[in-house]
């Protein structure tokens, strides 16, 4: 009776079970280094095109990885020289008042003051102060909790270093990769289902990540020029993190916009009604008519199937699971779409682009 429960194919599905947790555990345990691997991948990606216009007047690939890396660092270093002080400072300032102004917050005293300025009656104040006073608690355990966060970034600076490294060998060796990929195929129709694979993913993956990117540069430089001119506090530190939070579709932005009006006005800022009406038109402007026009149809995914992707992801693996979650479900739709395909046995048009 034993012999015919645990047959040759039970023994298979058991292992490959196995095998597929130990996949698992193995993933997350070294997720940090996969997070360095795939902004390296990101970053390749992007450059990609540069890298492609300057093969030919260079006359080799292996130059023109070295021409655009010597024009990135003169980029990275002008900026640093440019903007990198600012930014500095106004990082130091905001980890330094954050602890006073979570603390004003966590007293009611802020509303207080609030409310002596738009004429609140004392019992009303000493309401509000009553109902913070009983949350001192946890609000004080939030802040500490942001505050982490916001400061957690700081010690993988060295990534900084490492991730263009890594991507120009994913530049360099690119070719190779995906040529021993495709050689896992036994047979002609394994082969070319791999090369039409690979293809699509790349297509995708590179009009996506470069769209990003010119989204995240607009959406960057936009606020940090206007919110300067508005003197919105820290805007050479909220305007490039606007940036970076874009790359995060719907959630990203919004998070952005919450963080700017949010210390704008716990910092006392005077024009709420201006910037409120600012973070509006740009994101009005930058979702219904930079993005449709830059992003195209990369990922033929409705919206709000991409909202549940990066709130399940971020739910799953933080930060860089809402920033992988889109990019994941469609190399997976693409997936589904060639296993399932009739056609998928003959060698897809995209393979040749």
């Amino acid at each position: 009776m034993f012999s015919a429960f645990w047959d040759a194919k039970t023994a298979r599905v058991l292992f490959t079970s196995l095998m597929f947790a130990f996949a698992l555990a193995f993933l997350y345990g070294a997720r940090e280094t996969l997070t360095l691997f795939l902004f390296a991948i990101l970053f390749a990606y992007f450059v990609e095109p540069l890298v492609g216009s300057l093969s030919r007047p260079l006359r080799g690939r292996t130059r023109a990885i070295f021409a655009t890396s010597l024009i990135l660092v003169g980029l990275a270093v002008g900026l640093s020289f440019l903007v990198g002080p600012r930014i500095a400072h106004e990082s130091k300032t905001l980890m330094t008042s954050l602890p006073g102004l979570l603390d004003r917050i966590a007293s009611g005293q802020f509303l207080m003051q609030m409310g002596q300025t738009h004429g609140w009656t004392r019992t009303r104040e000493l309401q509000i102060q009553q109902f913070f006073m009983s949350y001192r608690t946890t609000i004080l355990a939030y802040g500490e909790g942001f505050i982490a966060r916001l400061q957690a970034p700081l010690t993988h600076l060295w990534w900084l270093i490492l991730i263009p490294i890594l991507g120009v060998i994913f530049l360099k060796d690119a070719d190779e990769m995906a040529r021993g990929v495709v050689s896992l195929g036994s047979t002609v129709t394994q082969k070319n289902l791999l090369l039409g694979i690979i293809a699509d993913v790349n297509v995708m993956l590179g009009s996506y990540i470069r769209a990003q990117m010119i989204l995240s540069a607009l959406t960057g430089i936009v606020l940090t020029v206007v919110l300067a001119i508005m003197r919105v506090p820290f805007a050479f530190l909220f305007g490039p993190l606007a940036g970076v939070c874009e790359y995060v579709p719907v959630v990203g932005p919004a998070i952005a916009c919450a963080l700017i009006f949010g210390v704008a006005f716990l910092a006392g800022y005077t024009h709420l009604l201006v910037l409120f009406f600012f973070l509006g038109t740009w994101r009005t402007i930058q979702d219904y008519v930079n993005a449709p026009r830059i992003m195209g149809r990369s990922l033929e995914i409705s919206p709000i199937v991409e909202i549940f992707a990066v709130l399940a992801g971020g739910e799953i693996g933080g930060v860089v699971g809402a920033l992988v979650s889109v990019p994941l479900l469609a190399i997976l739709r693409i997936l589904w779409v060639r296993l399932s395909s009739t056609d998928s046995i003959s060698t897809p048009a995209l393979a040749h682009q």
